[in-house]
Order: structure tokens, then sequence, then C-alpha cells
């Protein structure tokens, strides 16, 4: 008599999925706020606008994912730092227009489901949404056997956020005159990895062990640093000061990214001096090697957030990031932009 099929033999097991719904339930709840209706586990998550704050509340989403930087955390067996970088690179993309995150989904894909390796993602991201101040509002889990390699795993996240209208930061007041300034970067964030691994690692899994001479610590650390979150940051900055225009660096690097913060007929000049390099992209420009003009459009520069405010503010707000232990440089100005130039030049 021919053996019985089933689900888990096929590659999918289900109490896998409900047992690890059971081990990030208090992970998720310790996210929570007063607005957040229901609990984990159903087919959908209710968050209530907080009452009063909102004249004429605008909600603003976000999706993105974490890249290859996952190939590092697999060959590592690191786990719990990826999740944080999940939630920083959707958060950081909505407070460019002054909105606050209130609610974060997350998307988990795998060929076999490890109940406690997942946790173990799942804890990263619950960590990111405190960082960020906004709830994990729920999430899913895939199990696809067949799709993905033994050990791969893939995800994404998803954030909504709100900001009253009359509020909203877009750009619009920018003028020529007007100062950028540049908040650190951790590292990479998670941007570039597919140039960054084939330069330092290629096919040598162990170099993520060894420590080269102008860092630190080892190359898997470097790689593995989290992305910055900028949420408390840019929140008390947009409290106390007049912020025209803000941008993430993401892929695309300054050269790519600053220029969705500026109105028609502005550009940027930015000084290259201005700010240090981080030590892993002269290490990766070196190794490569790596054009400069290549550098800037793969990577941050060692830059992971830019604010443009009034050249008289400059100073003023300079100091306050600094205050709340960031590091933080005025990298350009603001400058007219003809037809046919560079929307950003960095010299």
């Amino acid at each position: 008599m021919p053996k019985k099929s089933s689900y888990k033999s096929s590659g999918v097991d289900i109490d896998a999925g409900n047992r690890l719904v059971e081990l990030i339930k208090p992970l998720a709840r310790a996210t929570a706020d007063e607005n957040v209706i229901g609990k984990l586990g159903g087919f959908s998550g209710a968050y209530s606008l907080p009452k009063g704050e909102y004249k004429n509340p605008l909600l603003v989403s976000a999706a993105d994912g974490v890249g290859t930087k996952l190939k590092i955390a697999i060959t590592l067996g690191k786990l719990d730092t990826v999740g944080i970088d999940l939630v920083a690179m959707n958060v950081n993309d909505i407070i460019t227009c002054g909105a606050e995150p209130l609610f974060f989904l997350d998307y988990l894909a795998t060929s076999k489901l490890d109940p406690l390796e997942a946790a173990e993602i799942i804890k990263g991201v619950a960590k990111g949404c405190k960082m960020a101040g906004c709830a994990l509002l729920g999430g899913e889990t895939a199990e696809m056997p067949g799709f993905y390699k033994k050990g791969d795993f893939d995800l994404a996240g998803f954030v909504v956020g709100v900001v009253d209208k009359k509020k909203v930061i877009d750009g619009s007041t920018v003028r020529a005159g007007d100062a950028v300034i540049g908040i650190s970067s951790s590292g990479l964030h998670s941007n570039g990895y597919s140039l960054a691994r084939k330069v330092l690692l290629g096919r040598n899994k162990n170099a993520l062990r060894k420590k080269p001479s102008s860092l630190k610590r080892t190359l898997g650390e470097e790689l593995l640093e989290p992305t910055r979150i900028y949420v408390r940051t840019v929140k008390k900055l947009k409290e106390e000061f007049k912020i025209k225009a803000m941008a993430h660096i993401t892929g695309g690097g300054l050269l790519e990214n600053v220029p969705r913060a500026l109105p028609l007929g502005c550009g940027a000049l930015l000084d290259s001096t201005s700010w240090p390099c981080p030590p892993i992209m002269e290490l990766i420009q070196k190794q490569g090697p790596v054009d400069r003009d290549e550098m800037q459009r793969t990577f941050n520069s060692g830059i992971g957030f830019v604010l443009i405010v009034g050249k008289k503010d400059a100073e003023h707000v300079l100091r306050r990031i600094r205050r709340m232990r960031e590091k933080a440089y005025i990298i350009g100005r603001v400058v007219d932009k003809k037809k046919g130039e560079n929307a950003v030049s960095i010299i």
C-alpha cells in the first residue's frame, strides 16, 4: 500500500508555523501601544489613529527589504540583527516627509521553517520597532520548499505612518543657499552588498571571520552592523526647527537620493572632505578596485540621512544633532541648477 502524502511530507510543517506564532507573541506584545486593537494571530491587525493629535491626518506607507545582506547573516548564523535592518529601511523612508511610524508588518519566506531561527529574526524586527516607536502589528511566514535553497530565507517589511497634512515636509521651500546636513551612517546599512560580497569575499566565506588591518573588528561583524534608525532624532529636530527637506540615503547613494528631496531648479553641491569615509568603504574601493563614481552611486558614503535647512539654522541644528549623540556634518549647500547639469555634484 503506497505511503500517504501529507503537507508535511511535501516540506511544509504547519505545526512549526504554529510554534513560531507562540514564540513571537511576546515579542510583538512588547512593541504594542494603546492604539493596537486585538491580538497577534488573527487574520489581520487593527490600529486606531491617535485621537486629537492630527487635524487632517495623512497615512504614509513604505515597503522594503534587506537584500543580500541576508547572505552574510546566513553564513555566520547570526540572525538577530537583520530584522533591525528591515525596520530601518522602511521607517527611515517615511520620516523624510515628516511622518511618524505607527505600525509595521513583516514577511518571512524560507525553504524550511525552523521556529527558533525564525524567532531570532523576528526578535530583531521587534527590537527595530521599539527603536522606531512603532508597533509590530502582524506579519506572514511562508515555508516554500523547492523555491528557496536549503537554509535561505528572504525578508520584506511594510510600515504605515501618519503626518498632519499641514506639516508635510516636501522640499517646496528649499532655496539656493540652504545648508545640507548629513547624519552619519552606521556602515553600509542595507545597500550595495552584492558588490561588497563580490569584492571582499569572492568565494572565500572564511574571510568573514577575519579582521582586516583597517577595521577594528571582523569583516562579518562590520558587514552585519545594523542600519541606523533615525526616527527619534528626526522627530525632535522637526519639533524644534524648520526642516525644509529630508532624504534617506539608500541605493543610489547621495547622488541619486538627495535630488529626490529637491524642487525643480535646485541642485546640491557637496564637499566630500567635510565628513569622514568609513573604513569599510575605503576597503571596498581599494580591494575592488572600484571607481570613485561607482562607490558614490552604490553606497551611502558614510552619510545615512540628509536634512536641508536654512543657512542661519544650520549650526544650531548641527549642535542639536550632536547633543543627541549622532555624528553629523554640514556637507554642502543647495545651488541653482541649470538645465543639463547634474542635480548633485560631489567635489
